[in-house]
């Protein structure tokens, strides 16, 4: 899946998966020693997230049901929790430095195809 930021006219990732069952939320990126720029995993219904057992730090965005950026985080570390985002509906955790990279903001729109 591609993940376009309307507002800014760049690309987040081209190689974005949708965790769509529980194992696959549960999951996330644990097990993997890194994470490529252009990856990312799109988690569903989730206004925070948790960094336990993670082997390296990732760029977290959380958008809203509308797709409107509401929070983020940059370089969440192992074992760290982030901050809770009432409106968050996903969480797209991505490769440090993509949200300095892209030029994502808080208020930009993203798209998913």
């Amino acid at each position: 899946m591609l993940i376009q930021n309307k507002t800014q006219q760049t690309i987040l990732a081209t190689n974005a998966i949708l965790a769509k069952n529980f194992f696959e939320r549960a999951r996330g990126l644990l097990g993997k020693s890194e994470i490529a720029f252009g990856d990312a995993l799109i988690i569903p219904n989730c206004p925070a997230i948790h960094m336990f057992f993670m082997k390296f730090p990732i760029d977290v965005v959380f958008v809203d049901k509308g797709h409107k950026v509401v929070g983020l985080v940059k370089n969440i570390k192992p074992f760290c929790l982030s901050r809770f985002f009432p409106r968050g509906y996903f969480a797209i955790e991505m490769k440090a430095g993509t949200i300095a990279s892209a030029g994502i903001k808080i208020g930009d729109f993203l798209s998913f195809e």
